[in-house]
């Protein structure tokens, strides 16, 4: 699933390029005597690059860790590309970075659109697709197309790509009208929609897909017109240089796999948010997560494992339910089993501190009880496989996995080979017999789900706390300027 999100914002086919190499080509005047590696020389030289970029949750922003985002992650290794350090100027809104690119800088990265015949600037090669997206305030019913736009408060950012759309549509509802503002940033944007201060807004869909989760109220309603191209952009008239360094960066960032491992990491992961039992998952987020944080966060480090997944087993197990009791008679948050807990010194399984800390040592001691062959994911998944099905059962499992042909350290080969213990052919030839062996693949995929959630919502909210320091202003309206209609 992920590698089609990736595949739908990467500009990577062929012909996509070939249309946007004929638009470069418009673009890109005869140079006149300006030396082809003045500029980048010029770098070189001050072994610094600056670059002009936005404070955005998908651009660039302070993380808990330091800088980070989509676009500084690509700034960043452009620079050690290039071998110079980085020098980041943040304060701009879409409409600033172009000018400030033509005057002083080296670099402009900030959710740029390629459009045609920008003054004084070159724009590199594609980075991804950005698809127009209108969004709108959950209980405005039938927002299904662009008609439907007509009479509402409807609201986007100028300058920034989806006004050009906006302007576009104009020509076919004469009678469209919307507000632009060049002061506020797509987050900004979304609360005046679940405020009510706007009635809609267009985007770009990778933003609502990272910033929807704290906008319950907006929901997604259809994309406008073609996809925009995400550039860099350089200053002309001094050379290709830097131009063609960043292109043969971006090149290779393509054909190595890397983009797709980045679009991933910052916009691959909005599809969890459709399935079903997402919201109830969301709401003891909230609700019950927070009461038991500090300690997955302790028996994580004296466990060694990441305590976003130590929670998400604990979700899997009892949705962080203390009190929850199997028909079996597994008990607690982690549901250990009364011979596990005794194995691990839980005394009360219903105690919370004491059933995270016997679970993650449970965990803990069936992965180092694997043998020795079998390493990274693989290792990790098939502890938590035998902590649901058994140690006994998983090597059953390994066994047939080998006697199919298979790679027994394999994840992949002992997931498949794990519901075959519920056939006779093949559980009679084991020692420990029947088991229900689907149940640990749905277990461990359902962790993996619950722990790449948890860890999705956790960098959202560092990426959105920038939006909750931002000082709001008494009447939002003023910082729009009005598009009219055309008649």
């Amino acid at each position: 699933m992920l590698t089609l999100i990736c595949r739908h914002f990467v500009a990577c086919a062929s012909a996509y390029y070939a249309l946007i190499a004929i638009t470069l080509l418009t673009l890109v005047p005869t140079l006149s005597l300006v030396p082809p590696g003045e500029h980048l020389t010029q770098i070189t030289a001050k072994d610094f690059i600056t670059v002009h970029t936005r404070n955005t949750p998908t651009t660039y922003y302070e993380g808990r860790q330091g800088p980070t985002g989509f676009e500084y992650e690509l700034m960043h290794r452009f620079a050690d590309y290039l071998g110079v350090s980085l020098n980041l100027n943040a304060r701009h809104h879409p409409e600033s970075v172009l000018p400030a690119v033509r005057e002083s800088g080296d670099l402009g990265a900030a959710a740029l659109p390629l459009l045609p015949n920008p003054p004084g600037v070159y724009y590199t090669r594609p980075i991804i697709k950005m698809q127009p997206l209108v969004v709108y305030r959950r209980g405005l019913n039938g927002i299904s197309e662009p008609s439907d736009l007509v009479g509402l408060e409807l609201g986007t950012l100028s300058e920034a790509g989806t006004s050009e759309a906006l302007r576009d549509l104009q020509h076919r509802h004469p009678t469209l009208s919307w507000k632009e503002s060049h002061e506020l940033e797509v987050a900004e944007l979304l609360a005046r929609v679940e405020n009510g201060t706007l009635d809609a807004a267009v985007i770009f869909e990778h933003q609502f897909r990272l910033n929807r989760l704290f906008f319950p109220n907006v929901e997604r309603g259809f994309i406008l017109g073609d996809p925009l191209s995400m550039t860099w952009a350089v200053p002309s008239g001094r050379g290709l240089g830097l131009l063609e360094a960043a292109n043969r960066f971006l090149q290779d960032l393509q054909e190595s796999g890397t983009l797709d491992q980045l679009v991933s990491r910052y916009f691959g992961h909005d599809d969890y948010l459709e399935y079903v039992g997402t919201r109830t998952f969301l709401d003891h987020l909230d609700a019950r997560l927070p009461r038991y944080r500090d300690q997955f966060q302790q028996s994580a480090r004296e466990t060694g494992f990441d305590w976003k997944l130590l929670a998400a087993v604990g979700y899997q197990e009892s949705h962080w339910d203390p009190d929850a009791v199997s028909p079996t008679g597994v008990r607690g948050l982690m549901m250990l089993t009364n011979p596990t807990a005794s194995e691990m010194g839980v005394s009360d399984r219903t105690d919370p501190v004491q059933s995270i800390d016997g679970g993650a040592r449970y965990l803990r001691s069936i992965k180092d009880r694997l043998p020795e062959s079998i390493t990274g994911d693989d290792r990790l998944f098939m502890a938590m496989a035998a902590y649901n099905v058994g140690l006994g059962h998983l090597y059953d499992a390994r066994k047939i996995a080998e006697m199919r042909g298979g790679n027994p350290d394999s994840w992949v080969d002992v997931r498949a080979a794990l519901p075959l213990l519920q056939q006779r052919e093949w559980h009679s030839q084991t020692r420990h017999g029947y088991a229900r062996g689907g149940e640990p693949v749905i277990y461990v995929r359902n962790i993996r789900r619950y722990y790449e959630m948890i860890e999705y919502v956790e960098r959202s909210r560092q990426q959105f706390f920038q939006l909750e320091q931002t000082p709001v202003n008494d009447d939002p309206l003023l910082l729009f300027e009005l598009v009219p209609p055309l008649n």
